[in-house]
């Protein structure tokens, strides 16, 4: 009785030793690389080597439920067939109560399903094997996946093995985690080093910008130049409406300013706005907003997505910088670094517009430089021909015999009487006064100045930006011009209507009209075309209607932004 007990406690003795070597073994082999893939296969060789096992693979389960078999040890034929598709495309009854969180502790699975699916549909030689043990990883209270080993014929694991098994799960799961949080870091700095080299070559590229498509197109350029995401895009807010204003996808930058986002992409884009913080978006919500770039294929290929609010200081106005994500696994890294580029294009499109605006600045001063000049040259040389040919007509005028020239003088006093006017009104068009006061004021001030009777009127309250405002005074001088040369009569009517999304400027005369009149669209009239491009360059309109019966209406439309009360 004591040589059977004696017998029992070695034996116990040699299994406990037997498993210590074995969980010793497996914790060496796991600290030998930070390569997931390369540890896993050396993990579940040398765990088969030791268990006397022959088979094994490894899936990895996401927080959605897909799977991965990111490792696999002498896969029976049947499981190989076609690239190991059966280990790709099949279910089994371990993975669904992996998803369905039932499966907590090492088990034995009653037979696998995907081996049963094997002999009934006859995919090769199962080399007998009918079960396996089925193991989750974990690392604390996260699921990472599910480990399975089998032999053949073998229908059952006793306690024991099931308790080895969970031990070296349990190591496998901690050394994943270990390797994740390695990436995740490695990672970080990778995408902070690139963020140096990115915001560089941002900073020259602003200066050769001449408006903000231009540095959007330069931002997804460089993003995708700097940057391992398969998409990036910039994405632009303007009174409500979403539009994908330039794209980064599959090595080709575009432009998609005309093509607008769904309601359900809208809805995206204004959780990521609300959020202030750079957010998340899954494969299912970036094909949503990206259905309109191509192509498509990129699109298919992405796993999830990542979004932040680019907060212009624009009323009106914001941008959302987009990128994809192609491959799996933590992205943490790339939403903190992506903020950090929302921060650094913000600060560059800031730039931008400060540069627009010293450009616009020294375009006012050299206008006013160019009004100084002809006021105090060729204004003043009109103004003294005027005045020589009126004193030479009064002189010839008492001699019949000078009668011809007295009359040239008089033609040379009109003409020089009539480029004075003009010189006078090209000097107020380049150098604008009086807006101060409010742009219907400085119309009627300046038709006054025309000689013109400008009656205006009103409808609505809101102030202006001083770029619509500069813009609907040029265009009212030049309709008032019109008038002034082509109407035949001396009084026109302006009428500014204003509400919550555009501005109307109408200015109406009731002379001659029709055919008579010069046409915008048909480049007769450089002014009118002028005229055209201003409120165009606004993002409005220029509509003209000329009748010989009622006159001619030019109506300027531009849209306001959202928050310019």
């Amino acid at each position: 009785m004591a040589s059977v007990k004696g017998e029992k406690s070695a034996m116990s003795e040699e299994l406990g030793m037997q498993e210590m070597i074995t969980l010793k073994t497996i914790a060496e082999t796991l600290n030998t690389s930070n390569d997931l893939s390369l540890m896993l296969d050396t993990v579940v060789g040398k765990l088969l080597e030791l268990t006397g096992l022959t088979a094994g693979w490894v899936f990895l389960i996401n927080e959605r439920g897909d799977y991965t078999c990111v490792s696999d040890y002498n896969l029976p034929p049947a499981l190989l067939r076609n690239d190991k598709e059966p280990m790709r495309t099949s279910t089994c009854w371990c993975v669904n109560r992996f998803k369905d969180g039932r499966l907590n502790h090492a088990v034995n699975i009653i037979n696998c399903k995907r081996l049963v699916d094997a002999v009934e549909f006859q995919w090769g030689d199962t080399q007998d094997i009918t079960h396996h043990a089925t193991v989750p990883l974990r690392s604390g209270e996260k699921m990472l996946g599910l480990l399975n080993v089998a032999a053949p014929a073998k229908e059952h694991f006793s306690d024991t093995e099931l308790a080895l098994l969970q031990g070296v799960a349990y190591q496998i799961g901690s050394a994943m985690e270990r390797m994740r949080l390695y990436r995740a870091e490695q990672r970080r700095a990778d995408l902070y080093a690139k963020l140096g080299e990115f915001s560089a070559a941002l900073g020259l590229a602003v200066n050769k910008c001449s408006n903000s498509e231009a540095l959007s197109l330069k931002v997804v350029q460089l993003l995708g130049q700097h940057y391992d995401w398969p998409l990036a895009a910039i994405i632009q807010q303007k009174n409500g409406v979403y539009t994908v204003q330039a794209a980064y996808a599959g090595g080709i930058v575009r432009t998609l300013p005309s093509t607008t986002l769904s309601s359900e992409a809208a809805n995206h884009m204004n959780r990521v706005i609300n959020s202030h913080r750079a957010a998340s978006l899954s494969a299912i919500e970036m094909t949503e907003i990206f259905t309109v770039c191509e192509p498509e294929k990129t699109i298919n290929l992405l796993t999830s997505g990542i979004a932040a609010p680019l907060p212009y200081h624009t009323p009106g106005e914001t941008g959302i910088l987009v990128i994809g994500v192609g491959t799996p696994g933590p992205i943490q890294a790339d939403r903190e670094v992506l903020e950090a580029l929302a921060e650094h294009i913000t600060a560059s499109w800031e730039s931008l517009k400060l540069t627009e605006n010293r450009r616009e600045l020294a375009r006012l001063e050299e206008r006013n430089r160019l009004a100084r000049d002809l006021h105090d040259s060729v204004n003043q040389i009109l103004f003294s021909l005027s005045l020589t040919a009126k004193g030479a007509e009064s002189m010839l005028s008492g001699s019949e015999q000078m009668y011809p020239v007295a009359e040239a003088m008089k033609d040379i006093r009109a003409l020089s009487q009539e480029a004075l006017k003009e010189m006078r009104a090209l000097i107020m068009q380049l150098r604008p006064a009086g807006l101060e006061a409010g742009l219907l004021r400085a119309l009627q001030e300046y038709g006054t100045s025309q000689g013109l009777q400008v009656v205006v009127d009103r409808a609505g309250m809101r102030s202006l930006p001083r770029n619509i405002e500069e813009a609907l005074w040029r265009i009212g001088q030049e309709a008032l011009n019109n008038v002034r040369k082509h109407a035949g009569v001396s009084s026109a009517e302006v009428i500014l209507n204003l509400n919550d999304h555009e501005v109307m400027l109408t200015v109406t005369d009731h002379g001659i009209g029709g055919t008579n009149r010069p046409k915008a669209s048909s480049g007769s009239s450089l002014g009118l075309s002028i005229m055209k491009e201003r409120a165009e360059s606004l993002g409005g309109r220029l509509e003209i209607v000329s009748s010989s019966r009622k006159g001619t209406t030019v109506t300027a439309v531009i849209p306001l932004p959202f928050e310019s009360v």
